[in-house]
């Protein structure tokens, strides 16, 4: 019955948990989803012990788990859409960038955006993409392919303290896609390190809050950002985004690692429009997954 009890106050209260030393409060919202799997498991217990009383604990932390994540599950999102858009971490050691290419390719995305972008494998996508999206904006290691017309592409600095001016992992360019115009922003944040104090998160949190000034200032109505966030939209560490964009209503898409995916650490997020779905996609030579989002333009 207590671990019942803990685990729903888990869910429920994961915001009190102090995110002070080792960012435990990132950390428990990064896999928040995953307290679920204590649900059955504490059921099992409870039917082996034959302690009714325990399951019926056990109907707490499911309850709360639907209300935090069922829609994610259970809802059925628009049958229209006006713009689909693929965001992938492609891997700066990817072996077959092609490959990747054409994976993204397939998807008949009107975007793809693109992280991890090498001098090397940019000739790569630029020869699969190119005929199909010829329209291209890159930036440093970031890079949007769009079948429509871009403008107005400029870099988006969100380098944190210290690091150096060849860090360039951020861009901004306005789309004419069919349904109006709209302003992209294709990102790639700080990675995250988990390590015995914790999770080194401090960078990421950083370059996070830089973008979400970035973006409260811009006055496009309608507006995506797309990239590798190295974080879930439950962790509070991007907060300064998430409180200003919607996530998708439908769809848990985990993303990292390609391997076993266990996080969404890839989004796609928006303002004045809406973003009604995302999906996880079949890998390929990253360990990232791409995922694809699907818009509707208000």
């Amino acid at each position: 019955m207590s671990g019942a009890c803990g685990a729903a106050g888990l869910l429920a209260l994961h915001s009190a948990v102090p995110n002070g030393a080792g960012r435990l409060g990132s950390l428990l919202e990064t896999f928040l989803p995953w307290l679920g799997v204590a649900v059955p498991l504490l059921g099992c217990l409870a039917l082996l012990k034959r302690s009714w009383v325990g399951l019926l604990a056990c109907l707490a932390p499911g309850a709360v788990w639907l209300w935090l994540f069922g829609g994610l599950w259970f809802s059925s999102p628009p049958d229209s859409y006006d713009l689909t858009v693929v965001q992938h971490n492609v891997a700066d050691d990817n072996a077959d960038p092609a490959g990747t290419a054409r994976a993204l390719l397939a998807t008949r995305s009107g975007l793809i955006a693109v992280e991890e972008l090498t001098p090397v494998a940019r000739p790569a996508y630029q020869g699969v993409l190119g005929a199909s999206h010829p329209h291209r904006a890159v930036h440093g290691t970031v890079g949007l392919w769009s079948a429509y017309p871009l403008s107005d592409v400029r870099p988006v600095d969100i380098r944190p303290e210290g690091f150096p001016e060849s860090w360039r992992r951020g861009l901004r360019a306005t789309v004419s896609a069919p349904g109006g115009e709209l302003a992209v922003y294709v990102v790639h944040l700080p990675s995250v390190r988990l390590g015995p104090t914790g999770l080194a998160s401090a960078a990421r949190d950083e370059s996070a809050a830089l973008l979400g000034a970035r973006i409260a200032d811009d006055p496009a109505e309608r507006l995506l950002v797309v990239g590798d966030l190295n974080g879930t939209v439950q962790d509070r560490g991007l907060a300064p985004l998430t409180s200003q964009l919607h996530a998708p209503p439908k769809g848990f898409a985990f993303s990292w690692p390609a391997a076993l995916p266990v996080a969404r650490i890839d989004q796609v997020l928006g303002r004045g429009v809406e973003v009604t779905e995302v999906t996880a996609l079949e890998a390929t030579g990253s360990d990232h997954l791409p995922v694809l989002g699907r818009v509707l333009l208000r």
